[in-house]
């Protein structure tokens, strides 16, 4: 059997077993008024869809429209929904299910105009989830954008409805959320299934960005005891038969006991998908340490740093790269290690099993088999994974008027660079750091600082760069002081990094070191010559009456003699003298020389010269006969 057709097959089985642990899936409903005509004026069930917002906690009326072209909205609209009229309220846009996805419907009708879409179910049959696309044929481009809520409504509700509209009157039905999610007491509880894979496409972009948008506001609730949060990671175990198999081997840890599909879905290259159970594992366990210590909300920043500093596409999923960000943040690593234990033994791991027994549905909440789950107060969020969306579900879980201010003000602030400097990059004796506070949370990221820009990732490394790199802590280079005179390392121009001024040795960062020019012999070398080393430099004295000449590293006397002879000194000069007076004279004769050859040709011109003779001219002559 080739590699690739066992592959799909061990995946196959992977989730049947999956499945056969699991096994009820329980759609999340909300409450449907009619409110007109008379005769349909009940109360009636509809599931909430997976994608969109719903208004948890809240209300919403609307005018129902069913389109007399494009009913089941695969197409866009030709003109807006609101032109319909609906006596001022909000439109609801009744569509026929099939032919495209959910969220298509959902989009267009939004684009549209329409307030929420009512999706009626082409067979009679129990509701079921409006869920997104499949990762392969998910449109990140739109999905993240639809911000109405959806709801499907049985066959015959929907058939009711048309029956309505056919005849002429006006359907208007109020959705209500008030108690789509329980609300016993002051307190919220509530769980996220996650993923630490990025390479599964939009829900793997999707799940990390609501991570890096939530946190803040997640750990606002969390430190004040306003929630209760808990991650939680789906795994599948292998079954017995092939837990020797390659698939198999790849895909789990504790000999087939957890598993996860392999993040390329390709078993010859890249991780695999026992490196996701892995560092899933460890992300529970980072929450159960820093739980057991009093700050389980320092989570949110390890699997937000973890995304940023150890990305697949990199090659820096690894152990050491994720040691690194749990380091930062002052959590225990060791007990971090102890929890995840030896994932070759063949035993049971206790946190991996737990999570497989959490999967499982029990009371009023279903199995979790969508990844990512929100789960709040025991019942599975639908929606739009989004900050706003998210907290407003959590505070419909609140008991009414026990709701924290963070649920009616954005305008929160949060001190995480106080505590560690948020695990960031710092500057101590500069009093300059990487760390900035957000609604959102913490950021590691360099700063500016009087006009110069730091560059570097944020966690352990930001250098200053730039033409005034020098203005902001001598741009991290070395810089003392001694005896009133001061040297740098910094070069102040556009280059990066530092070397130590002249005179000096090192690395120009941490150190220059003043180098001895006097016992290196660099520096002094004429015979009389005596060498003093200073700090960054020396000085060259001459022994006895002499004086020292640095320009020509010599020695000459005070008095007029010289260590170098006189005598010879007077010759050259002599020489020097004589060599001009003769070059002068030779200039001089030339000179005159073409001067007076310049006065007899012009002379010549007019008047015989004194040692010319009178010259015959011959020719015709010119007279009388």
């Amino acid at each position: 059997m080739k590699e690739g057709k066992l592959g799909f097959i061990i995946c196959a089985l992977l989730l049947f077993m999956c499945g056969s642990c699991l096994g009820r899936f329980v759609v999340e409903k909300n409450s449907l008024r009619v409110t007109s005509p008379d005769n349909l004026k009940d109360t009636y069930e509809c599931a909430i869809g997976n994608f969109g917002v719903p208004q948890y906690g809240g209300t919403l009326t609307g005018a129902v429209h069913y389109p007399k072209s494009n009913q089941k909205a695969c197409q866009s609209f030709e003109s807006s929904l609101k032109s319909e009229p609906a006596g001022g309220l909000p439109i609801f846009a009744l569509l026929d299910r099939g032919e495209c996805y959910f969220t298509l419907k959902a989009w267009n009708a939004q684009k549209a105009g329409a307030a929420a879409i009512l999706v009626a179910d082409d067979r009679p049959e129990p509701l079921i989830t409006m869920d997104m696309p499949e990762e392969e044929k998910a449109q990140a481009d739109y999905l993240q954008n639809i911000t109405i809520p959806s709801a499907l409504i049985t066959n015959a509700l929907g058939n009711s409805i048309k029956k309505a509209l056919t005849k002429g009157d006006m359907v208007n039905i109020k959705l209500d959320w008030t108690e789509a999610l329980p609300h016993p007491d002051e307190r919220v509880e509530y769980e996220f299934w996650t993923n630490s894979n990025d390479e599964c496409g939009a829900k793997c972009d999707s799940q990390i960005n609501f991570v890096k948008n939530f946190k803040g506001a997640a750990q606002i609730l969390e430190r004040k005891g306003y929630t209760q949060f808990t991650p939680h990671y789906i795994t599948w175990y292998c079954p017995e038969a092939f837990t020797l198999s390659k698939q198999c081997k790849s895909q789990c840890i504790n000999h087939g006991r957890y598993c996860a599909p392999d993040p390329e879905q390709d078993f010859s290259k890249g991780y695999d998908g026992k490196d996701v159970v892995v560092q899933n594992l460890r992300q529970a366990c980072f929450h159960k340490v820093a739980n057991e210590t009093g700050k389980p909300w320092l989570w949110w920043d390890y699997v937000t740093d973890f995304s940023i500093r150890c990305p697949m596409k990199e090659q820096k999923y690894t152990k050491e790269c994720a040691d690194e960000v749990i380091k930062s943040l002052g959590v225990d690593l060791k007990k971090i290690d102890e929890c995840v234990g030896d994932t070759e033994a063949d035993v049971d791991n206790s946190v991996l099993k737990a999570e497989q027994e959490a999967q499982i549905g029990k009371g009023t909440r279903g199995d979790v088999t969508i990844l990512p789950t929100l789960v709040i107060n025991n019942r599975q969020y639908r929606g739009k994974l989004a900050k706003q969306a998210v907290l407003k579900a959590i505070c419909s879980g609140f008991e009414e008027t026990t709701e924290p201010a963070i649920c009616l003000s954005d305008e929160i602030e949060t001190n995480e660079c106080l505590e560690n400097n948020g695990g960031c990059w710092m500057d101590k004796a500069a009093n300059i750091t990487a760390c900035r506070d957000t609604f959102r949370g913490r950021v590691c990221e360099c700063p500016v600082v009087q006009g110069v820009k730091f560059v570097g990732d944020g966690y352990k490394h930001c250098e200053a760069s730039g033409a005034l790199r020098c203005e902001v802590n001598n741009g991290g280079c070395w810089k003392d002081t001694k005896l009133g005179m001061t040297y740098s390392a910094c070069i102040d121009d556009h280059t990066k990094g530092c070397k130590c001024p002249p005179g000096f040795k090192g690395d120009g960062v941490n150190s220059c070191e003043d180098i001895d020019e006097c016992k290196e012999k660099t520096a002094c070398q004429c015979p009389d010559c005596k060498c003093k080393n200073t700090w960054g430099s020396y000085e060259c004295s001459c022994s006895g009456n002499l004086l020292y000449m640095k320009e020509h590293d010599t020695c000459i006397s005070k008095s007029g003699k010289s260590e170098v002879s006189w005598g010879f000194v007077w010759v050259i000069i002599l020489g020097l003298a004589v060599a001009g007076t003769a070059g002068y004279a030779f200039y001089k004769y030339r000179i005159r020389t073409y001067m007076d050859s310049e006065i007899r040709a012009i002379m010549a011109q007019y008047m015989p010269l004194d040692n010319q003779g009178e010259v015959e001219v011959h020719g015709t002559h010119h007279g009388n006969v």
